[in-house]
């Protein structure tokens, strides 16, 4: 079975295409699930729509829900679509998401650390002046982050779990072992997956998020695999799909799973 639980598309302000776009070339490339995933609305900020590049403006997420409903049911006998979202982590507004996802028949919800310390994780200039041990520091925090949006009830999924190597690829280099082997444990407790996300590959690292060690460890630690493109493109849609799955056998996995109402659904490999 071919699946790809992460894309977007153009409401959220830097993809292209619009979901049924999506939907369409996932059947093109064989796939059976295609799942839609774009970027939650700031729902704490004051503004309906304060970030236009980044993010749905919040009074348009009820339309995304709604079309995504209707094109699941559209392409019910051709492809299986489920509903999803990529929705921020913010400790301090969980509140405001819990309430905005409370009524949504989600099939699954992504959680993704973007910002750490009020700065955005691909922000080229984060690293800029700072030292060796601020560094540490600031990796540490990204994963402290990552725990806890694991434990916080919230999600089903975490995106692309070293993402901030994506314009600093030292980043992988910087000590923080005890860090992410603990966050991997908390991963692997909470029974959440994590997704082998291609879209590095767009970035200065290249590659794939997680890297291939971490990959390992996460295996060691028995943390549960899922795929996404993270496609901006229709033509991304799962992209390396079989080379991931590939890695993925020889590390050791005989699994991977989806989601269907917030129910895990396990996929030999």
């Amino acid at each position: 079975m071919k699946f790809d639980l992460h894309t977007h598309h153009s409401r959220c302000g830097h993809a292209t295409g619009d979901i049924e776009d999506y939907i369409k070339a996932a059947m093109e490339v064989g796939l059976q699930i295609i799942g839609i995933s774009d970027h939650s609305p700031y729902f704490y900020h004051e503004k309906d729509h304060p970030f236009a590049q980044i993010t749905m403006a919040r009074s348009d997420f009820p339309n995304y829900v709604a079309e995504v409903l209707a094109l699941k049911d559209k392409y019910k006998d051709k492809i299986e679509v489920l509903l999803g979202v990529e929705s921020d982590y913010f400790p301090q507004h969980i509140a405001s998401y819990q309430a905005a996802y409370k009524q949504i028949p989600f099939d699954y919800i992504i959680g993704s650390v973007h910002q750490v310390n009020g700065v955005s994780i691909f922000n080229r200039k984060r690293w800029n002046n700072l030292t060796k041990q601020q560094m540490i520091e600031e990796k540490k925090t990204y994963y402290t982050l990552i725990a806890e949006s694991a434990q916080s009830g919230m999600f089903d999924i975490l995106g692309h779990i070293d993402a901030m190597k994506g314009y600093f690829p030292d980043f992988s280099n910087i000590p923080a072992n005890d860090a992410i082997d603990q966050t991997l444990r908390i991963i692997a407790d909470q029974q959440i997956a994590i997704e082998i996300n291609t879209s590095g590959k767009t970035k200065t690292v290249g590659g794939w998020y997680p890297s291939h060690d971490m990959l390992e460890r996460a295996h060691h630690f028995g943390v549960q695999v899922t795929f996404g493109s993270d496609a901006h493109v229709p033509t991304r849609i799962a992209d390396d799909f079989d080379e991931v799955r590939e890695v993925l056998k020889a590390i050791g996995y005989k699994q991977w799973v989806f989601f269907r109402q917030r129910k895990r659904i396990a996929v030999p490999l």
